[in-house]
């Protein structure tokens, strides 16, 4: 816990470095960017592909006539780019998870390596390819959980641990090994994930559960369209410095216990340090007049004679 704790507070001040806030920009810009072609290109085709299914589901015209004899008829028109907004939001989560851990994590593990652990060897156990493949193979598993879970969100409770869950895994697997690929061989990236799986999950869910908090202005964004193009880019930004913390939380946290492994003595020198026993007349009889013996040697074991 006081390892956790810990990063927890140095990962939040380093936020206020201005070269933290700078490299937060640059993959909102990239985001921006993608968001702003795949809307300018498949906005109104996505808008009016839902709105047509809508129109053609008759359960929901009981909703629709609800609506109008409410005198809220308006609102017919805004559930449509909800919809989309809510089924491209984890779209785009993802995407900032996969900017920040391909262009940020390197470096803001780096700052952190150089102030805090100027003297720590870097091993290199994962290759950048490596590293890609890795995201990409835990992205993937993670909206295959999200889809096979979707129907499991229509229990209250359930819509709100599921996704953390999973956004906490994912962010899990991928930032502890984004973090460890330069600076641990694999045998200690193996060990250290082992050691601290259930710290390092649980710092994965809380930050997927700060990255649920901008949904709300991106949200806003549909309800408010002339704000639109203020609000979604600011939602992204949010997300991209949430996943910022992130970083530097799992920086600390695994840069420190990679530290202290590598502090530890070998099995080796433990082996070889482990207390000796005195003998007792029996094993003294079958080893010789020794006064001490090492305890994995004494043994009343004895083979029976030959009749």
């Amino acid at each position: 816990m006081k390892l956790l704790m810990d990063s927890f507070w140095r990962a939040a001040v380093y936020c206020l470095y201005p070269r933290v806030i700078g490299l937060s920009f640059l993959p909102l810009v990239l985001i921006v960017a993608l968001s702003w072609l795949l809307g300018y290109f498949y906005w109104d085709l996505a808008v009016t592909w839902v709105r047509t299914w809508l129109d053609a589901s008759s359960w929901l015209e009981v909703v629709w006539r609800w609506l109008e004899g409410i005198g809220l008829p308006q609102l017919k028109t805004v559930v449509a780019p909800l919809l989309v907004i809510f089924s491209v939001t984890p779209l785009v989560v993802a995407a900032s998870l996969v900017a920040v851990s391909l262009l940020m994590t390197p470096a803001l593990t780096r700052l952190v390596a150089d102030r805090r652990f100027p003297g720590l060897e870097r091993k290199r156990g994962g290759s950048f390819l490596f590293s890609l493949w890795w995201t990409v193979l835990s992205l993937m598993l993670a909206l295959g959980a999200l889809l096979l879970t979707l129907p499991m969100w229509l229990v209250p409770p359930l819509a709100m641990v599921l996704p953390a869950c999973i956004w906490g895994w994912l962010t899990y697997r991928v930032m502890a090994f984004d973090v460890l690929a330069e600076f641990a061989s694999a045998q200690e990236r193996q060990t250290l994930m082992a050691r601290h799986r259930m710290s390092l999950l649980g710092m994965g869910v809380f930050t997927g559960l700060m990255g649920a908090a901008p949904s709300l202005v991106w949200a806003s964004g549909a309800l408010f369209a002339a704000a639109f193009v203020i609000l979604v880019p600011i939602a992204i930004w949010i997300y991209t410095l949430v996943f910022a913390f992130s970083s530097l939380w799992f920086a600390h946290f695994v840069l420190l216990a990679l530290h202290q492994l590598r502090s530890e003595p070998p099995l080796d020198d433990l082996a070889g340090s482990m207390p000796l026993a005195p003998t007792s007349p029996h094993s003294s009889a079958r080893f010789g007049n020794s006064e001490f013996k090492p305890v994995h040697d004494v043994t009343d074991v004895q083979a029976r004679a030959a009749d």
